[in-house]
């Protein structure tokens, strides 16, 4: 398969990176991106072409990559459009901007894949939600799934809505993970241990509990019970996390988080 990028930064270096571990040859990659620092980036690192604009080039590809940021989309993608092909695929990572108005920008283009990743794509452990427009048939779902599968595990949904959850849920969800190791560290530091002990106990806790989790076939909720002994250590910090209302906020903040993915859809799709 041959993939092109527009915007050549972080995430996409990451589906850069995992597509040639993958065995896709350097030659049949391509990254967009007027930011000269980030063409030299990509090419010194993965040996790929890489170009400044959107250009006739694009017609050699499967599959379009659209990684920019969302306030800049709209420009972006109405620059792409007189150089998609029909055929071609848009694989689009932007958060909050919806398949319709994507297509309106793209001079009417159909065959779009909305995706959320999250950040652990950078070392190969994401996760991403895809859905899809009905213009894309069974071969252009698996060459997204190819390409996304590349840093991580997939999802599909044929409810573009439910992306906006997935934004919530793994898109931020990173930002989550890290917040409540922060707390575990200052929890540590107020025990006595120094930062490099208490980074060490964190983020292992998280790691293996995590890893414990994705190995086991029962619930969340029976693993930590399992952890919980009546009237020991583990139910006194549980305790102390309801009567604090801890589980109640995760969920707010998540719900706070798809409702803004919901906001940015409507702000910048308007354009």
């Amino acid at each position: 398969m041959k993939i092109a990028f527009i915007g050549g930064g972080n995430m996409a270096a990451a589906l850069i990176g995992g597509l040639i571990k993958r065995g896709v040859a350097p030659v049949d990659l391509y990254a967009i991106d007027p930011n000269e620092d980030a063409r030299k980036r990509n090419e010194t690192q993965f040996g790929i072409k890489t170009g400044a604009a959107a250009d006739g080039a694009l017609a050699a590809y499967d599959a379009v990559v659209l990684a920019v940021k969302p306030q800049i989309l709209k420009s972006v993608a109405e620059a792409l459009a007189p150089h998609l092909k029909a055929s071609q695929l848009a694989i689009s990572i932007v958060a909050g901007i919806r398949m319709d108005d994507m297509s309106r920008w793209l001079n009417g283009h159909t065959r779009i894949v909305r995706v959320m990743p999250n950040t652990p794509a950078l070392i190969g452990m994401g996760v991403a939600g895809l859905t899809a427009t009905a213009s894309v048939d069974e071969a252009g779902r698996a060459l997204a799934s190819q390409v996304l599968g590349a840093v991580g595990e997939t999802v599909w949904f044929d409810d573009e809505a439910k992306i906006d959850a997935v934004t919530a849920i793994s898109g931020s969800g990173p930002a989550y993970v890290f917040y409540f190791i922060e707390a575990l560290q200052e929890a540590a530091r107020q025990l006595g241990m120094d930062e490099t002990q208490g980074r060490a106990l964190a983020v292992a806790t998280f790691t293996g509990a995590a890893q414990l989790a994705a190995n086991s076939d029962e619930p969340p909720s029976v693993l930590r019970e399992r952890v919980t002994s009546k009237g020991g250590t583990t139910a006194a910090a549980l305790a102390s996390f309801d009567a604090s209302g801890v589980k109640e906020a995760i969920v707010r903040g998540a719900l706070a988080a798809d409702a803004r993915a919901k906001e940015m859809g409507d702000e910048f799709g308007k354009q």
